[in-house]
């Protein structure tokens, strides 16, 4: 079973994060199940597809399936989505040997926040200057949450 260990903030200097990024890039996502017990999602990002299956959050960690798929069959399955299809710009930032992305939402619009993916939920980890409160676990934050919002 893959594993997902990341924790998530809400980002308290957009432009400092940004002006930090190495990378950025347009995601479009959506949910084919938005269940609790297990999230089905697809996603596009860039001109890739993938096809991703995750289990319920226990803290910071959750069991995580991901497979690459053609962009022409994301964009298929992205129409048979439960939910409004999320749209965000992700940058990836470097810091304290992490890299962190930061979603910026434009579905729904006016939400950004920042995760970092970890070895376990244990290892330490240096906050950057531009992180705000933490909402691990805070179920409103969630993609497939912020999903129901997207069509808002």
């Amino acid at each position: 079973m893959g594993l997902e260990i990341e924790r998530k903030f809400l980002v308290a200097d957009l432009e400092a994060a940004i002006a930090a990024a190495e990378s950025c890039e347009p995601i479009a996502q959506g949910y084919l199940s938005a269940a609790p017990e297990a999230t089905v999602r697809v996603r596009l990002r860039g001109e890739s597809g993938y096809l991703t299956v995750k289990s319920k959050n226990c803290g910071a960690v959750r069991g995580e399936w991901e497979y690459e798929i053609p962009a022409a069959e994301a964009r298929e399955l992205l129409a048979l989505s439960q939910t409004p299809v999320i749209e965000k710009l992700r940058y990836v930032v470097p810091w304290g040997g992490h890299k962190w992305e930061v979603d910026v939402f434009s579905r729904p619009a006016g939400i950004v926040v920042a995760e970092v993916e970890l070895q376990s939920a244990e290892t330490p980890v240096d906050l950057p200057p531009w992180i705000g409160r933490e909402v691990t676990g805070d179920a409103r934050y969630y993609n497939s949450s912020l999903s129901r919002l997207a069509g808002v």
